[in-house]
């Protein structure tokens, strides 16, 4: 049997609770108003719920609206990582979970070879931030040098980096993935000197650190750049067999690329 239809809101009502931009209470007063007359519900048990309500839409549109606003490219999690296939010990996985470090204004490192985590725990940490209430930003590092150098072009460099720092977490996968020029490589030290101590930033590269002078043009920048990204930083170092390698033999029952 199908339950009735709640009676809609009066007219003055429903016009008061839209100018009000109360949508949810809006939608959700017709039924409430109903169970709350069968229920007996007091004046303020029908008020919490309708408040509650109006509470949880808003935080469910603002949370779509930072994920947007993300740009992550797919969305990873913690709960689907595989911590048992993984090098990282369980505890910096809790603690990366916890956004603790962002809000402390520290930087994460993740260095490694290629699928072994690392862009996945980078997503995942800012999915939990995006959760949390927090704002983020993903980019490759191309793409993000890509940005700044737009704002040669169009805006003052140093207004696009401040806008880029409006975010709590700044991620930058794919860092050293290719080579710099002159150029580059100053907006990226720029970019990284601004966020410093103000801005958590959370990076993912196949270069060990001793080896960063290889894709920036200049060591000095190499040096510079790991001396601030570094200072107030946790490192991370994957290693282990390539997720995807693995996920190949598993396919094709051990040989990859075996038909």
């Amino acid at each position: 049997m199908t339950a009735p239809t709640a009676p809609a809101l009066p007219a003055d009502l429903e016009a008061g609770l839209k100018r009000l931009k109360l949508a949810a209470i809006r939608r959700t007063a017709p039924q409430v108003q109903r169970t709350a007359k069968t229920q007996r519900w007091t004046p303020e048990e029908i008020l919490r719920t309708l408040v509650d309500a109006e509470i949880a839409s808003r935080d469910e549109s603002m949370t779509a609206t930072r994920f947007r606003a993300a740009g992550f490219p797919v969305v990873k999690t913690f709960d689907d990582f595989d911590r048992a296939a993984s090098s990282i010990p369980p505890g910096t996985i809790d603690y990366l979970h916890s956004c603790e470090w962002i809000t402390a204004t520290e930087n994460l490192a993740l260095i490694g070879p290629a699928s072994t985590g690392k862009s996945h725990v980078l997503i995942a940490c800012g999915v939990a931030a995006v959760h949390a209430g927090m704002k983020v930003r993903y980019f490759t590092a191309a793409d993000l040098v890509e940005t700044l150098y737009r704002g040669l072009a169009h805006n003052p460099v140093g207004k696009v980096i401040d806008t880029l720092l409006r975010a709590d977490l700044i991620i930058c996968d794919e860092m050293g993935f290719a080579p710099l020029d002159d150029t580059g490589a100053q907006l990226l030290f720029r970019f990284v000197a601004a966020a410093y101590e103000r801005r958590a930033l959370a990076l993912a590269s196949h270069w060990a650190f001793d080896q960063w002078g290889r894709f920036p043009p200049e060591h000095t920048t190499a040096v510079s750049m790991l001396d601030r990204l570094l200072h107030h930083a946790i490192v991370v170092i994957t290693d282990g067999e390539s997720h995807r390698m693995k996920q190949a033999k598993t396919r094709t029952g051990g040989t990859p690329g075996k038909p």
